[in-house]
């Protein structure tokens, strides 16, 4: 009795539509059945009047309702205009009451109809009962019907839109964890890099130790290259940990190999694209520079995504670019082919490589532009700044 008694939550809309809705019904039927005669007015009045609860307390409305029609049977009241809300108190419990109750519901709908025929027309034709069993049993059951179908409607409606704030959630929660463990890669390998420099200078400090007395020149050398060497060591460690410090990151994995790779790296990783069966042009354009140690590697790991998307997505036969603009203020990657991988990869779903290839380029203050380019393929664009932005103090 408790989901019974319990009242469902409606809105203000559907509460002033129900109290409409009974009124109308109240004055309309019940008072014109008062007009017939005094007691069955009353009946009427008394089973229109609860339709006002028909969306809060469906069941109680209609076993209420059952109850003053069983007494008008028992009273040899005949059947009245006031009798209407049996049917729509039917109708509210099929569409908003709980399913078991449904189906009783149902079962005294029809236990009532035969009631009905025994008492109303027992007098007629057998032709005739038959015939008027059919029509109310009919009535009954489409009411029911009707109730039921908008009941199963609305149950598949909220479903959908609940499968649809899942897979929203899950969308979100997985471009998240794509962002950290990136950002779990993206320190383990600057970890190296910094590794890399301190490495550098301990030996320069070491040859500017020996080189001090006998040489004053080549320790005055050997501590330049330090400073130098500390110095873009720091700025590229102060923009990692700015970046990784918004997020706990998991536990790294000691397992996973850490390379360190750069820009001279890239003939060696087209070659090995080649052999793996991919056509590859790739073009080196501008004055060559030396690039900070994060910067080259950025650049590699774009080229490599690039590349690693081309062979999962173009298709047999397709033909790559590889092209390295060394501007004067920034280097420019860009990684295009003439295969089918736009219409592989949906557009609003860009993946984990897009996102992993994003945060790189936003470490070193560049961008990165990816899509369909104009008559077919695909085309990764980087835009990489030589000069990595301060990292500020963290």
């Amino acid at each position: 009795m408790t989901g019974i008694l319990t009242p469902r939550r409606v809105s203000a809309r559907s509460k002033a539509f129900d109290l409409l809705l009974a009124g109308g019904l109240t004055l309309f039927f019940g008072f014109f059945s008062l007009a017939q005669q005094h007691f069955s007015g009353i009946l009427g009045l008394a089973m229109l009047g609860p339709l006002i609860w028909r969306r809060t307390h469906p069941e109680l409305v209609f076993f209420g309702v059952s109850a003053i029609a069983v007494l008008q049977w028992l009273a040899g009241i005949p059947l009245m205009a006031g009798d209407v809300g049996l049917l729509v108190a039917l109708y509210a419990i099929s569409v908003y009451g709980e399913v078991r109750y449904s189906r009783i519901a149902l079962g005294v709908g029809g236990l009532g109809v035969l009631m009905a025929t025994a008492r109303y027309y027992s007098n007629n034709d057998w032709r005739q009962q038959i015939t008027m069993m059919v029509a109310l049993g009919a009535l009954v059951f489409g009411v029911w019907a009707i109730g039921e179908r908008r009941r199963t409607r609305g149950l598949y409606v909220a479903q959908l839109e609940e499968r649809a704030a899942q897979l929203e959630r899950d969308r979100d929660r997985e471009a998240k964890l794509a962002v950290s463990n990136e950002r779990t890669r993206i320190a383990r390998e600057i970890h190296d890099v910094v590794a890399h420099g301190l490495s550098i200078m301990i030996v320069q400090a070491d040859g500017g130790l020996y080189a001090a007395d006998a040489s004053p020149e080549q320790a005055k050398k050997a501590l330049a290259t330090i400073g130098d060497t500390g110095r873009a060591s720091l700025n590229e460690m102060r923009k990692m940990l700015g970046l990784l410090k918004q997020d706990a990151q998991p536990e790294l994995d000691p397992n996973q190999p850490r390379p360190q790779p750069g820009v001279s790296s890239l003939p060696e990783l087209i070659e090995n694209v080649r052999q793996a069966g991919l056509s590859v042009d790739y073009q080196v354009t501008g004055q060559p520079r030396d690039l900070p140690a994060l910067l080259g590697l950025t650049a590699y790991r774009i080229v490599q995504e690039g590349l690693t998307n081309t062979l999962k997505h173009a298709g047999p036969g397709a033909r790559t670019s590889v092209q390295l603009d060394f501007g004067r203020e920034m280097l420019t990657v860009v990684v295009t082919d003439d295969g089918r991988g736009a219409a592989v990869v949906p557009s609003s779903d860009p993946g984990h490589g897009l996102v992993g290839m994003r945060q790189r380029a936003s470490i070193s203050g560049g961008t990165v532009n990816a899509g369909p380019k104009a008559g077919g393929g695909y085309e990764v664009v980087a835009r990489l700044p030589y000069n990595l932005p301060p990292g500020g103090d963290q």
